[in-house]
């Protein structure tokens, strides 16, 4: 059985905007490739669904970070408040109280 051909990004992009523009049929495309008309549906389906993506605003992704770093900051920060709280009390329980 043969292997399976590996086919770069740039590759598949350009057989799908072939395929887009209707010049000729999946059929051919694929023939002049050597790919599966089936995969060529695939790449496109993929690409038009993937379409919109291209045009969301980039900020809302980057504020969504933001917002996401600062809530794990404030939690990570409550965490050191009371493990500080806890070893302070435990040292004070223990007879360890060294300062």
């Amino acid at each position: 059985m043969p292997k399976r051909k590996r086919m770069p990004a740039n590759q598949k992009a350009q057989i799908v905007l072939e395929a887009l523009r209707e010049d000729k049929t999946v059929a051919q495309i694929a023939s002049e490739n050597s790919v599966h008309p089936n995969q060529i549906h695939k790449w496109k389906k993929q690409a038009l669904e993937g379409f919109a993506e291209l045009f969301e605003d980039d900020r809302k992704g980057v504020r969504a970070k933001e917002a996401e770093h600062e809530k794990q900051l404030n939690d990570l920060y409550a965490e050191i408040g009371r493990l500080s709280a806890q070893l302070s009390w435990l040292k004070k329980k223990s007879g360890l109280h060294v300062e």
